[in-house]
């Protein structure tokens, strides 16, 4: 009976023992999942509330994500999930609405709903491989509008590139130093078979008040046309309440048919951050497009003056005041006459978590 029972107690302590190694080799092989998304909604009011428009921009507005006029719009719905085990990873980034659907222009169906869908490989701490769609290095601005101080989108965003798909590395030299290279499909693009590829790249330098990003993106586009593409961003924190962000680019462009040249754009932007739940930016902008490039076809100042008020974790309300003012007549008046310069007011509400 002695027997039968230590025979008994060591093979309950086995099980325990066995119970608990399983258990933690489970833990060891679960990876790290993250989800996260936001909504965004939105009122733009034009003051000149155009009717008609010899020029056709009846709601005063050649940027993107606010093609609206006295109406309560949805921004983007989004969701963003992250996994990541041992050295790989995937992200995918879906977002549903308007502003989803224009960022995504290039694609059709279901693919619009994609901003962003790649894995990641580390082989080691200091260098990353990722393979699949991402947003743009490229730029101040990003899609989120969680992740921007202004709601209404400069104009160097909206006729800058806005995704690449392709592979690429990044790479962490130390010192605050980060360099990334790669190749892509011609920008926007997901598909393009036959299609010539572009190169992107990237030189970076952080520190805990300044962080800057010397970018390039250069290659041909699906029909043929050869770009080269420079932009600097740089923020500095002069004390915890105040920062200044500067964002500058150029674009060189070599169509097939000829007339080469470019357009440029820079901004400056003010942000003043009384307390937590409140903070003010002042952006200025100065777009030059006097070869006819984009939709602008002229130079244009915008100035836009946001408040961001978060009543509650998660909510930001940002009311906002834009002036646009143009070298040559591109928007409209209410009369239907055109007119150099344009007011809009905007009220945006995003809830992200």
């Amino acid at each position: 009976m002695r027997r039968i029972l230590l025979l008994t107690k060591t093979i309950l302590v086995s099980g325990a023992v066995f119970a608990q190694d399983t258990t933690t080799v489970d833990i060891k092989e679960k990876g790290d999942l993250q989800i996260n998304g936001s909504v965004d909604v939105y009122y733009r009011y034009n003051f000149q509330n155009a009717k008609s428009s010899s020029s056709g921009v009846l709601n005063n507005n050649v940027t993107s994500f606010t093609n609206s006029q006295n109406s309560i719009e949805l921004g983007m719905a989004s969701v963003k999930a992250s996994y990541t085990k041992g050295k790989a990873g995937v992200v995918v980034d879906l977002g549903f609405g308007p502003r989803a659907k224009e960022f995504a222009y290039a694609e059709s169906g279901i693919s619009q709903a994609i901003k962003q869908a790649y894995v990641t490989y580390s082989p080691t701490d200091y260098l990353t491989f990722s393979a699949g769609k991402w947003g743009t290095h490229l730029g101040y601005e990003v899609l989120d509008p969680q992740l921007n101080r202004n709601y209404s989108m400069s104009y160097m965003f909206s006729y800058g590139p806005f995704s690449h798909t392709g592979l690429k590395a990044n790479v962490t030299l130390g010192d605050g130093f980060g360099l990334m290279a790669g190749v892509t499909n011609p920008t926007d693009f997901l598909s393009a078979s036959f299609a010539k590829k572009n190169i992107i790249g990237q030189l970076s330098k952080t520190s805990e008040s300044v962080s800057a990003y010397l970018n390039y993106v250069g290659g041909k586009d699906t029909a043929n046309n050869n770009s080269n593409q420079l932009g600097l961003t740089v923020t500095a924190k002069i004390v915890d309440q105040f920062s200044i962000g500067y964002d500058g680019t150029v674009k060189f462009i070599d169509p097939v048919t000829g007339g080469s040249g470019s357009w440029w754009g820079s901004a400056l932007y003010f942000n003043v951050d009384p307390s937590e739940k409140f903070g003010i930016t002042l952006r200025g902008e100065y777009f030059d497009d006097k070869k006819g490039f984009t939709a602008v076809g002229t130079s244009v100042v915008q100035g836009t003056l946001s408040f961001n008020i978060k009543p509650v974790t998660g909510l930001t309300l940002i009311p906002e005041f834009r002036l646009d003012s143009a070298k040559d007549p591109i928007f409209s008046k209410n009369s239907g006459a055109d007119t150099k310069s344009t007011g809009t007011f905007l009220l945006a509400a995003i809830y992200s978590f």
